[in-house]
């Protein structure tokens, strides 16, 4: 069973919003049928009541690799704020849909061209909702 991921009620509205606009746009980015499932299987609540562990949209995470030990700081962002130079990852890039909603201590894995990366959230450094920023 896969575990719960838990989503701000604004966060699936923008991305649902977000998905439709691609596809309608014949646009299709990679990874937008993963998000969707992941959206479908996600427990939302306000963004009053989301624990300050779980990664939302804006994030800030520390990534561990399970295999090599090398730790990664980035940024959860909608695709028009990414900018992989300032650690700025798309929701749907491959790694942005895997963290989305989880918690700290979880396991996410994602592919890469020479297999799959197991990656460990350390520690969620930056949360809008946990800072008052329930917009952003």
């Amino acid at each position: 069973m896969e575990n719960i991921i838990y989503l701000t009620e604004l966060d699936y509205k923008r991305l649902i919003d977000l998905i439709q606009a691609h596809r309608q746009g014949n646009a299709p980015a990679a990874n937008i049928g993963k998000l969707g499932e992941e959206l479908k299987r996600a427990k939302r609540v306000p963004s009053e009541e989301i624990p300050a562990n779980v990664i939302t949209m804006n994030s800030r995470v520390l990534l561990k690799d399970l295999q090599g030990g090398k730790e990664l700081e980035i940024t959860l962002v909608y695709p028009k704020d990414a900018d992989i130079n300032a650690r700025k990852i798309s929701i749907f890039a491959p790694v942005g849909t895997a963290i989305l909603g989880c918690k700290e201590g979880d396991v996410v894995e994602w592919p890469v061209p020479s297999g799959t990366i197991n990656y460990k959230i350390e520690k969620v450094t930056y949360q809008p909702e946990a800072s008052g920023n329930y917009n952003l």
